[in-house]
């Protein structure tokens, strides 16, 4: 399973920016989609996942600003950042897991997509 990431760059406080996510490989369900933020020398932190039910879960400090779409290809996630501030910057990576044909699972991280906020 591969995740292909695209979208980041550098970007004003303010200002927006849509990250891309596609999911590819023999899947036989994704049972859940997300992105997680990853600043330098921290672990990543969750910024938003849909699950296959489409419930939505979102980190409270990106509340009201981002939001995740459903892509059309329904392996697709894309995350749609308004309202950008600087604490926002850092690298970005998608998430994938579910089963592949066979019934095993994935788990599996796209390359991260950086992101960057200037005041």
């Amino acid at each position: 399973v591969q995740l292909q990431a695209s979208g980041g760059g550098l970007v004003q406080a303010g200002g927006s920016l849509r990250l891309s996510c596609a999911v590819s490989g023999n899947i036989e369900s994704v049972l859940s989609l997300g992105w997680y933020h990853q600043l330098p020398g921290r672990q990543g932190e969750l910024v938003a996942t849909i699950a296959e039910d489409e419930r939505k879960t979102y980190a409270d400090s990106v509340k009201g600003r981002f939001t995740i779409p459903r892509g059309n290809a329904g392996n697709t996630l894309n995350l749609q950042m308004n309202s950008l501030e600087p604490a926002d910057t850092g690298v970005y990576y998608c998430h994938a897991d579910g089963l592949i044909l066979g019934a095993s699972h994935f788990d599996s991280w796209g390359k991260g997509t950086q992101v960057t906020v200037s005041s």
